[in-house]
């Protein structure tokens, strides 16, 4: 062997090198997903063993026929269970869908979970904020700036006092909706969905309209408020200018209270229709079609928080800004875009 040849093998080649390893990202990024798809179905035939459908109104173990009983029994249709009755002797009917009767339902037993889990997870992931922040601290402040940042963008700088109350919507709305994805809630009668109780969604959609006028009072004031629906200095301009602004104040002012109807059926429906889907898919296939529907809801469900916290935010906005800010049109506008474009099962009336 020539001496060029060995200098050009010993330069290739240097002593002590190792070969580079080759790269086991994209393998371990696969496994981990076919260890989570393997541990939803493992999940979903464990619910299906430990309980198993029966009919309605029977008993666990009673027979149950293929197809229709397994239907029916993975499915609440659609008024949630009432676990404790604080005025039995005037219980409402079981077919009511809202209802205003003081009582514990399971759908607000499980939002009470769904809180305190929230809650303990946001403080214990941002208790004693250090300068050189730890992980749980870094993924805190990364998603919370995250969302600070999402809704000034959309809302404008004026919304940025509002993000605390836009990040616990989206946050809690999230969770209720998540957690109707995890096998024993719906299965069983004091576990379900909170955002699939109708008279859950009301009630944020009612939090959410009192929030928006109470800082629109604040703002402008009772009469500068107030002169968005009833803009009386119009009757300067003429008495048909006049006319003409108390109708289309009287419009606004009629569709204020469409918003809390349109937010509360908005979220119902989509997330209430997941549910049936996604129990009647599960009742005929028991475990491996419904991993990918599951993804799905995962996707919708995000969306859905994300559109009523959204909405919430906008909303406020247009609330504090007088009725002939440019910048209250632009908001108009990405509202109309937002109840526009989004993805929905149940697409309500306008």
């Amino acid at each position: 062997m020539s001496s060029e040849q060995v200098a050009t093998e010993v330069v290739a080649e240097p002593s002590g090198a190792t070969p580079a390893p080759e790269s086991t990202s994209g393998r371990g990024l696969s496994s981990r997903w076919l260890g989570l798809i393997g541990a939803v179905i493992l999940l979903d035939i464990a619910a299906f063993v430990l309980f198993p459908p029966f009919p309605k109104g029977g008993a666990p173990g009673d027979e149950c026929g293929f197809p229709a009983c397994f239907i029916e029994s993975s499915l609440e249709f659609p008024a949630p269970h009432v676990l404790l009755d604080l005025a039995p002797d005037s219980a409402p009917s079981a077919a009511d869908l809202v209802t205003f009767h003081p009582s514990i339902s399971n759908t607000i037993l499980t939002m009470w979970i769904v809180m305190a889990i929230v809650l303990a997870g946001a403080i214990l992931m941002a208790r004693g904020g250090r300068l050189i922040p730890g992980r749980a601290q870094n993924l805190f402040e990364f998603f919370y700036e995250f969302l600070s940042d999402f809704g000034v963008g959309l809302a404008g700088p004026k919304a940025r006092p509002y993000i605390p109350i836009f990040a616990a919507f989206f946050i809690l709305i999230l969770f209720d909706n998540w957690v109707g994805l995890v096998p024993p809630v719906g299965k069983i009668e004091l576990l379900r969905a909170p955002s699939s109780d109708v008279n859950i969604t009301i009630g944020m959609a009612l939090v959410s309209f009192t929030i928006f006028h109470v800082e629109g009072f604040r703002h402008l004031g009772v009469r500068g408020y107030l002169g968005k629906f009833f803009p009386i200095g119009e009757f300067r301009k003429g008495v048909g200018a006049g006319l003409i602004g108390m109708f289309v104040g009287l419009i606004e002012l009629m569709l204020e209270f469409v918003k809390p109807v349109t937010l509360s059926m908005r979220l119902f429906g989509n997330i209430y229709g997941g549910e049936v889907a996604l129990g009647v898919i599960t009742a005929l296939t028991i475990a491996i079609i419904p991993v990918a529907l599951i993804g799905l809801e995962l996707m919708l469900n995000a969306i859905q928080a994300l559109i009523f916290s959204v909405l919430t935010l906008m909303f406020i906005v247009l609330a504090i800004e007088s009725h002939h800010d440019e910048e209250g049109h632009v908001v108009e506008e990405a509202i109309e875009q937002i109840q526009g474009s989004e993805p929905s099962r149940l697409q309500p009336a306008h």
